[in-house]
C-alpha cells in the first residue's frame, strides 16, 4: 500500500514541522491538479493527511491552488524554490520520490505529471539523482 511506502520513507513523520508537510502536500496536490484532480487523486491526497495529521495543510494547499488554478503550478515552484533553501538534498528527494510514487499508485505517470516533477527537481538541483532513483525502480 501507498503509505507503507511513505512511512518507510518518513520514518520521523511525527516529528515533521507544519511547514514540510505544506511542502509535500503541496508537490503532491500541484502535481495532481496539473491535468485535473480525480476522486483516486484525492483519496492519496486524504490519506497522506491523515498520515502525516496535516489535515490544516492540505487546506492551506487545495486553498493555494484555488487562489489562482492557471497560475498554480509556477506560484507552487517560487514558494517551493523559497522553502527548498532550508531543505537539506536528501529530503528533498524524498519529497520528490514520494510525489512519483504517490502517482504509480494510480497506475501511471503522465507525460505532464513526469516534466512537473522533473522541472521541481531541476529547481531544487537534484534532477539527475531522482532519475537515478525513478529508474532503479523500472
Amino acid at each position: 500500500m501507498f503509505l507503507a511506502k511513505e512511512e518507510c520513507i518518513m520514518t520521523d513523520y511525527k516529528n515533521m514541522t507544519s511547514e514540510q508537510k505544506k511542502v509535500i502536500l503541496l508537490l503532491k496536490s500541484v502535481i495532481f491538479h496539473y491535468h485535473g484532480l480525480d476522486s483516486e487523486e484525492q483519496a492519496i491526497l486524504d490519506q497522506t493527511a491523515e498520515k502525516f495529521d496535516a489535515w490544516e495543510e492540505l487546506k492551506w494547499a487545495n486553498e493555494f491552488i484555488a487562489l489562482d488554478y492557471y497560475t498554480a503550478f509556477e506560484r507552487a515552484r517560487e514558494y517551493l524554490n523559497e522553502v527548498g533553501n532550508t531543505l537539506d538534498k536528501d529530503l528533498k528527494l524524498k519529497y520528490l520520490n514520494m510525489v512519483w510514487e504517490a502517482n504509480n499508485v494510480k497506475g501511471y505517470v503522465t507525460e505532464m505529471e513526469a516534466t512537473a516533477i522533473l522541472k521541481l527537481a531541476k529547481d531544487w538541483q537534484v534532477q539527475k539523482e531522482l532519475m537515478m532513483m525513478v529508474r532503479k525502480k523500472v
